[in-house]
């Protein structure tokens, strides 16, 4: 648990801790501009989400334990590449093969969980590790601003002692869990696809500001992602072993998982970057005083990251993630109201950091749990899904709140971001709502339908009108 959370923590925290270090790594390479900036984060973004399902998909054909021990390993020498990047091509270089290191990471370590622990406690190793990537997420900007107070590159070098921790670690402790041999390889064209379609995507996302939204390329860049994506679909439904199985949608957890990460870190995202932004931008906070504002977002996440356990028993998973898309929801509703030009952290900003806190400790395990609904030789590739939904929404919500933010003077650009922020917590809650799993007939029901010599009757409702035997 420790290996498989260390490695997770460390991936989800390098995609938002550099956020806030951007001015400072801006400093150390002159003649750089906000755009070319902005690569260290679209490099990561982009690169990261596009391999994701291909890395899955692969470990859970040739070793989930070798392909994350391989990913830690690339990851920690980019990392170290990073720190002492000379220019900042090279800088962005070795981000886009960071962001190749950890989506064969954050797959890998959630499908090897399950054969790690005995079923039962499934649902508590789960909602650990999904607890833990919430409270990297969230944690990303106050070490940022912690570290560069420093110096920027310190934000790359501690990858170095916990990459090489936990490639011991993984080595001596992880099993390694595959399909069965002989099963047919993965479909090598929908992998190409779905990796094209993905990367264009985020380019034209995060890029679409400053091409402008209705240039030809912005337009030629969206064009070519939904044609590559519409050939993924279609290899999915043709091709014997496609990249990404129609099967794994027959699942209405998993479905529903998979769009409620997309809207979900849309609205997180916004946060995540848009306060610290507003508080540097509009406070006129420092770097520093930034990262330490922002800490109490982590700190409520990690309280009810390390109970995800046992919420998801009391209440099942639907719930607390609904009402933690709620809480998103209130939070923006809440910095409308009282955040204005004049600073005024402790009743303006605190208690929405709180309730964002508790909110992404609450709604992410459940979310990422879904993929231990489906069958264990898929969990890597499951996982692999839900993630790219996750950085697909978080890659939007960035996108969104530059162009809300962009030119814009004082609070006004932040208040229409809340605004949107609010409106992907409904979003979540009414996906969970309208998808979640329909009831199960009681137990008792069935118990006592067998004793009566009824339970053939009874399950064969449960079956549809057309299936045989």
């Amino acid at each position: 648990m420790t290996v498989l959370g260390a490695v997770s923590f460390m991936a989800q925290l390098d995609f938002f801790i550099v956020n806030v270090a951007l001015d400072g790594i801006g400093k150390s390479f002159p003649g750089s501009n906000e755009s070319t900036l902005s690569w260290i984060l679209n490099a990561y973004a982009v690169v990261f989400a596009a391999v994701l399902v291909a890395a899955g998909r692969f470990a859970d054909r040739y070793g989930r334990k070798k392909v994350l021990l391989l990913g830690v390993a690339l990851f920690t020498v980019a990392s170290g590449f990073a720190a002492v990047a000379p220019t900042l091509g090279l800088l962005v270089l070795a981000r886009a093969v960071q962001a190749i290191g950890a989506a064969m990471i954050v797959p890998t370590s959630l499908g090897l969980l399950y054969p790690s622990f005995p079923k039962h406690q499934h649902t508590l190793v789960v909602g650990l590790w999904a607890g833990v990537a919430a409270v990297a997420a969230a944690a990303g900007p106050p070490v940022g601003g912690l570290l560069v107070s420093v110096d920027w590159r310190w934000i790359f070098l501690i990858n170095l002692p916990i990459g090489a921790a936990t490639i011991i670690g993984g080595w001596k402790w992880l099993p390694e869990t595959r399909e069965a041999r002989g099963s047919r390889l993965p479909d090598i064209l929908s992998a190409v696809t779905l990796l094209l379609a993905v990367a264009l995507l985020i380019l034209g996302i995060v890029e679409g500001h400053d091409w402008s939204w209705g240039s030809g390329q912005t337009i030629a860049t969206f064009a070519a992602a939904v044609t590559l994506a519409v050939v993924t679909i279609r290899r999915s439904w043709s091709a014997a072993s496609p990249i990404i199985e129609r099967d794994l949608f027959r699942n209405r957890q998993f479905t529903a998982a998979t769009i409620t990460l997309l809207a979900y870190f849309t609205g997180f995202s916004i946060f995540l970057l848009g306060n610290a932004l507003f508080m540097q931008n509009v406070w006129h906070f420092s770097a520093l005083r930034t990262g330490i504002a922002l800490t109490p977002t982590p700190l409520a996440g990690m309280g009810f990251a390390t109970t995800a356990g046992p919420i998801q028993r009391r209440f099942g998973r639907t719930l607390p993630a609904a009402v933690g898309a709620v809480l998103m929801l209130v939070a923006a509703l809440y910095w409308l109201s009282a955040a204005g030009e004049r600073p005024a952290y402790a009743t303006a900003m605190l208690p929405g950091l709180i309730l964002m806190g508790i909110s992404g400790g609450l709604s992410q395990a459940p979310m990422f749990a879904a993929a231990g609904a489906l069958s264990p030789d898929r969990a890597a590739t499951g996982s692999a899904v839900l993630n790219m939904s996750r950085q697909v929404g978080s890659a939007i919500g960035v996108a969104v709140l530059i162009a809300l933010t962009a030119g814009e003077v004082g609070a006004a650009g932040f208040e229409r971001a809340w605004w949107v922020q609010a409106g992907s917590g409904l979003l979540a809650v009414t996906t969970l709502v309208t998808l979640r799993r329909r009831p199960e007939p009681p137990r008792r029901q069935l118990i006592d339908a067998s004793r009566h010599g009824t339970l053939t009757r009874v399950l064969a409702t449960l079956r549809p009108a057309s299936s045989k035997g």
